[in-house]
């Protein structure tokens, strides 16, 4: 599957927000008196081509504003979301520290739709950025607007007939050296990422799991997920399993998608290279 070993210019990890939240929502069975703040991950990747986004953050205006955050944040399980400083927005403010203007993107991969993941997509709109997204998750988050919304999902960030979805199924690749890899379960139509990113530690790159598993223990330990969408808690493993085969047969890292601690490390870590 990989192929492109110098495609992949320069891979920048962002933290776009947190979340406090019980950490039953990452690992299925825990306490839920015991909470995390987790970041909210996004990617900007150079490759050959140009630059690719894979997620986007929150929709600030569902956070700020009292009766949208009402709607959509304040009665969702205890979870908090939490912004950084920024003059703009998250995700723009980001793109502008990078020296890059939205409509610059090669590409967009959004993982998921949920409202931490999703919410940066209206700023797309006005651009013919291809923005790729599992058949799965698209189909979901355009069903039963009472479901998605009581699963996370906030419809006003994503259904917008602006926007330009390029929908795959299955494992795609969506731009050089870059691979969408199918992980459903968190819910219906979740995608993790594939990188193909050499480093000196003898790594080829790096697999980004995003919420497919959210902490290292996760891996680790091979430890459901504790939010999933019409499967058992169990079946999300073999999606773990599905990434930890893939980061043996292609020597890559595993990156968890929300761990408190790895995140930022890695993030740490790759900004030395860049």
């Amino acid at each position: 599957m990989v192929g492109h070993s110098s495609a992949v210019k320069q891979v920048i990890m962002l933290t776009l927000g947190w979340e406090e939240l019980p950490k039953a929502w990452s690992v299925h069975g825990c306490d839920p008196k015991e909470r995390l703040i987790e970041p909210v991950p996004a990617l900007l990747i150079e490759t050959i081509d140009g630059w690719v986004l894979l997620d986007t953050g929150f929709n600030k205006a569902l956070i700020q504003d009292s009766a949208l955050y009402d709607r959509f944040h304040s009665e969702f399980y205890e979870i908090k979301p939490i912004l950084p400083a920024y003059e703009l927005d998250p995700l723009l403010d980001a793109l502008e520290r990078h020296g890059l203007e939205i409509d610059r993107l090669l590409a967009v991969g959004v993982s998921h739709l949920h409202n931490d993941h999703s919410g940066g997509l209206r700023h797309l709109g006005r651009s013919k950025t291809p923005i790729y997204i599992q058949s799965k998750e698209l189909e979901f988050g355009l069903g039963d607007i009472t479901k998605a919304q009581n699963h996370g999902l906030a419809r006003v960030d994503y259904d917008d007939p602006r926007l330009n979805y390029s929908v795959i199924s299955g494992d795609v690749e969506i731009a050089p050296g870059i691979h969408a890899i199918s992980t459903p379960g968190h819910t219906p139509g979740h995608q993790s990422f594939m990188v193909d990113y050499p480093q000196s530690n003898g790594s080829k790159g790096f697999i980004f799991a995003f919420d497919a598993g959210d902490l290292v223990e996760n891996f680790e330990l091979e430890l459901a997920i504790g939010g999933f969408i019409d499967v058992d808690a169990g079946e999300t493993i073999d999606q773990i399993r599905k990434l930890k085969s893939l980061a043996v047969k292609n020597n890559m890292t595993i990156v968890p998608g929300h761990d408190p601690d790895i995140w930022p490390t890695t993030q740490e870590g790759l900004s030395r290279i860049c």
